[in-house]
């Protein structure tokens, strides 16, 4: 019986023996009591079908929010960062997934007091480019059409970085305007309509979270210019957050939710082709993909395919301590990202007080206190476990 075959059955005992195995691999000392979540403790959580998404979308499927004691709906899909954002003001999500830029967007030029709690993971997305194309580096970029998924994303900074080192400039016109030789045109499309766009030769390349990468590769021939994480070592991407007031009126369930979602990080570590099954529509169908292309994913990435391979990075990694370092740098960097719209509230900001008001890590810093602390995550200098140094290198 192969995995596109298994019964709804056979599928729930697979999720069953992976969570009790989770739980006498992974959490120390003995089972916490579960505590009784009251009716109004509904955690409603919302993401794009992007392996971004991953914890908690396995902290769901393992049952690790119930084990807390939470009451949570099944995780809602939307297609795009716009319906997601919305739909987080409108308070349909609670407890969701976003580009960190985004709520660096919200807190500060917005005025939403939206708090990020965690990385949800780390690395994770590449520029991909049509197979047949003589794109092989950033310097041969100009005179392109290359989507991101948001202005306000991880992916649109690192892109920039990319093509400004070259020495080209990155343009957003429409597709018509004729490009000078050392402008690059940056355009806008939601992450599942990007595979097909580059099959059309609407774009020459994209730069997005997988399994889009992965989906052109295996199915359109296309080529991985880049991953992200052979740019900047072990960046952040997708971080956990939550609104000020939904953390301050309920303290214990925000505990318990990062709990479970830290849980599901190191479960994810050790555990790469359960996850890919997990997700996949051969499994809980969290993402409609099958396993075979999520597989890919959840693989390290082939060496040949690195300029960095000394730094061992896996194409998707997950570490959920949101280091400070790494917060400053992006909302400087974010500076100096082309965007659409007013930029001028990024100029106001002081960088260190913006990254103090933005991130809380208390809850995550005591999720991670039960599972034995970072070491679980990260091989980092335990004489200064909680900070480290930015590495980009471009070329």
């Amino acid at each position: 019986m192969n995995d596109q075959t298994l019964s709804q059955k056979t599928r729930r005992q697979f999720l069953k023996t992976a969570a009790v195995a989770a739980s006498s691999l992974f959490v120390p000392g003995p089972a916490r009591p579960l505590l009784a979540a009251s009716k109004k403790e509904t955690l409603k959580i919302g993401y794009l079908p992007i392996t971004d998404a991953t914890p908690l979308l396995v902290a769901h499927g393992l049952g690790y929010f119930a084990e807390e004691g939470l009451k949570v709906e099944r995780p809602v899909m939307v297609r795009s960062w716009n319906i997601l954002t919305e739909s987080f003001l409108a308070e349909k999500f609670n407890f969701t997934h976003m580009l960190f830029p985004i709520p660096v967007y919200m807190r500060f030029n917005q005025k939403i007091p939206v708090k990020v709690l965690g990385w949800n993971h780390t690395n994770g997305s590449a520029v991909t480019v049509r197979g047949d194309s003589d794109i092989k580096t950033f310097d041969d970029l100009g005179k392109k059409q290359i989507a991101v998924p948001s202005w306000y994303s991880m992916h649109n900074l690192i892109l920039q970085m990319g093509i400004q080192s070259a020495g080209l400039v990155p343009v957003i016109k429409p597709q018509s305007y004729k490009l000078k030789k050392n402008q690059v045109n940056l355009s806008i499309l939601p992450p599942p309509n990007m595979p097909p766009a580059l099959l059309g030769k609407k774009i020459d390349g994209y730069i997005v979270a997988d399994p889009f990468n992965a989906i052109a590769e295996l199915k359109f021939k296309a080529r991985i210019m880049r991953f992200s994480g052979d740019i900047w070592k072990n960046h952040p991407c997708c971080v956990i957050v939550s609104s000020e007031k939904f953390i301050n009126t309920n303290p214990v369930m925000m505990q318990k939710a990062m709990n479970a979602v830290v849980r599901a990080q190191e479960w994810c570590i050790r555990n790469p082709k359960e996850t890919a099954y997990l997700l996949s529509r051969d499994g809980e169908g969290y993402l409609p993909m099958p396993k075979k292309i999520l597989s890919r994913v959840f693989e390290n990435p082939k060496k040949n395919q690195l300029i960095h391979p000394g730094w061992n990075v896996a194409r998707i990694g997950f570490q959920p301590f949101p280091f400070p370092s790494a917060t400053r740098f992006i909302i400087d960097q974010m500076r100096e990202t082309l965007v659409e719209g007013n930029t001028q509230f990024l100029e106001r900001l002081d960088t260190g007080k913006a990254a103090n008001a933005l991130v809380d890590n208390s809850f995550v810093l005591k999720a991670m206190d039960e599972l034995g602390g970072i070491n679980q995550f990260c091989n980092c200098d335990m004489s200064k476990p909680y900070t480290r140094e930015e590495i980009v290198e471009i070329n």
